[in-house]
């Protein structure tokens, strides 16, 4: 990945939050995303590349624009796979509530894994626990090994888990096993990413999630150093064959590299509402400024980037 695109990159998910931010507790989801969408499409066509959206708002019977599938970008130069969200946690935004993001994945033809609009099964960890997580195993053996991995009392460890009734078993598991457990309405992506800095204070990330919020998450975690697993969750019967559609095999446990193949990976996130990653949109009186985080996977790099945008009236 071109260390220019990825910082146009960084510019189109500034876009979608600065959009999506106008909306931040007017309790109009569809709106938020709406505008989060259009801004990110307008931003990518003014970009030199030639984009295939591979994981993005759904189908194009159903999705206007950033549908999978669809083609971005001017038509010059490299050409890319991307797996976007122009807006994750449309209800965080919708009630003014914790955690947003504008987040794109970006690699090389090919190397993002295809996937329909469904859930999987995750674990995640950073890097001191990567080698410690598996999907197959008990939770509270996955607690013993992250915890034993990073160097700490299973009674110190934090498991982060969205907070959903599908997943009331899970989280008297990981309690029972010793560990603490704590809930986020939205964002498994952030949750997911958080584990691969000790600053955050979340050490794992486990529950059934998007499809889409995996693929973005293995991108990060794979530059990152941390490591994701999956497994497809069908949500419908339908799903199970739009899955072997693409290619996709409901037995499979999915790693990072699996999801995210090679070295010429980005992972682009602008904040929109502040989460465990980036702090959010700050609207001033000429002024907007933005909180964003740029990965490059050649390069191993993290930057940090604060935007002032000035305006006048």
């Amino acid at each position: 990945m071109d260390r220019n695109l990825a910082l146009e990159f960084v510019r189109v998910t500034e876009a979608a939050a600065i959009a999506s931010s106008n909306w931040i507790g007017r309790g109009e989801k569809k709106k938020a995303d709406g505008a989060a969408v259009k801004a990110m499409r307008d931003r990518f066509n003014q970009v030199d590349f030639r984009g295939t959206v591979v994981i993005g708002e759904g189908e194009k019977d159903k999705a206007p624009q950033l549908y999978t599938g669809e083609k971005v970008g001017t038509g010059k130069g490299p050409e890319m796979d991307l797996a976007i969200d122009p807006l994750e946690c449309t209800d965080s935004v919708a009630h003014g509530r914790y955690n947003a993001m504008a987040v794109i994945a970006a690699g090389p033809k090919g190397s993002l894994l295809h996937a329909p609009d469904t859930y999987m099964e995750k674990i995640a960890a950073g890097p001191l626990a990567r080698k410690a997580i598996d999907l197959q195993a008990p939770i509270k053996q996955n607690v013993k090994n992250i915890a034993k991995a990073i160097g700490k009392p299973v009674s110190d460890l934090v498991v982060m888990v969205l907070d959903r009734d599908r997943h009331e078993n899970l989280i008297k598991e990981i309690r029972n096993a010793g560990a603490r457990v704590r809930l986020i309405t939205d964002g498994d992506v952030s949750s997911a990413i958080a584990t691969c800095f000790p600053e955050s204070g979340v050490d794992a990330a486990i529950g059934i999630g998007g499809s889409t919020e995996g693929v973005l998450a293995a991108v990060a975690l794979k530059v990152l150093g941390g490591e994701i697993q999956c497994r497809f969750y069908p949500k419908k019967e339908a799903d199970i064959e739009k899955i072997k559609q693409m290619g996709g095999n409901l037995k499979k446990i999915y790693t990072s590299e699996d999801m995210a193949k090679g070295k010429e990976l980005s992972f682009t996130a602008t904040g929109v509402i502040e989460g465990p990653m980036l702090q959010g949109v700050v609207r001033q009186k000429s002024r907007i400024i933005t909180h964003s985080v740029v990965t490059r996977g050649v390069s191993g790099t993290i930057r940090y980037i604060t935007t002032h945008h000035h305006y006048y009236k």
